[in-house]
């Protein structure tokens, strides 16, 4: 019962008319008709469904059950549903689940281990594993094309998904935890190796940048040691310099 309980709670949260209001205004802002993104971590398909209403084509990721059930069933045909996860290579993995908050369910054992004693992580507990399949995001841009737009929202595991990507694109989005900002780091500087990005986070579900401007790789993670453990969690955007 409990993972249909973490499911509910899951559609409360993200598949409401204020959330999904936001991020269709948020995307018809960043995207413009005929553009293609990637939705890595889709989970609920709030984002993919926004992505679709600014124009875009659309790919969706999600291995999780019952989540990738419900994406099935529920997402419009014209946006393309991959059940697996994105990684460092074409293979199969364990997910660790926690059936109460699917949300946090993570490939990255680490992240697992330290979210054990981190601030706002005392309560779950992973308690089942999935086994998953894997692509790269170069399997998929050999198979799609290469995305205008990627967005990465997968509970630790940001660096193994860049890991599988060898060009720059021209917006990527990834998930921020105050609770981890060292993993953020770590997206960060791999970002720098793909191409010249500059930064803009946006906090929570509220569809809107935090900054005036777009700001340096430096300037983004001390932005995030600024925070302190229990803000809100958030996206980091990072878009390829145009000067």
């Amino acid at each position: 019962m409990s993972i249909w309980l973490g499911f509910i709670r899951s559609l409360i949260i993200y598949h409401n008319p204020v959330s999904m209001r936001a991020w269709r205004r948020f995307y018809v802002d960043l995207l413009a008709p005929g553009d293609l993104a990637f939705d890595v971590g889709a989970h609920m398909g709030t984002r993919a469904r926004a992505m679709r209403r600014a124009g875009a084509r659309v790919i969706a990721l999600e291995p999780q059950e019952p989540f990738a059930g419900f994406l099935r069933r529920t997402l419009p045909r014209d946006i393309t549903l991959i059940e697996a996860a994105a990684g460092r290579s074409d293979a199969e993995a364990d997910m660790a689940v926690s059936s109460r908050h699917p949300t946090v369910s993570s490939m990255r054992a680490e992240f697992v281990d330290g979210a054990e004693t981190a601030h706002g992580f005392g309560h779950v507990k992973w308690d089942r594993t999935q086994r998953v399949r894997m692509v790269t995001l170069d399997a998929l841009i050999a198979r799609h094309g290469a995305p205008r737009y990627v967005k990465i929202d997968v509970e630790g595991f940001e660096i193994e998904v860049l890991s599988g990507l060898s060009q720059p694109i021209e917006i990527v989005s990834v998930e921020f935890l105050p609770a981890f900002p060292r993993l953020t780091h770590a997206v960060i500087d791999r970002l720098a190796e793909l191409g010249d990005y500059r930064f803009n986070p946006v906090r929570g579900e509220t569809g809107g940048f935090l900054w005036d401007d777009w700001r340096s790789a430096e300037a983004a993670k001390a932005w995030l040691d600024s925070l302190p453990v229990e803000a809100d969690s958030g996206d980091i955007f990072a878009r390829l310099s145009r000067e």
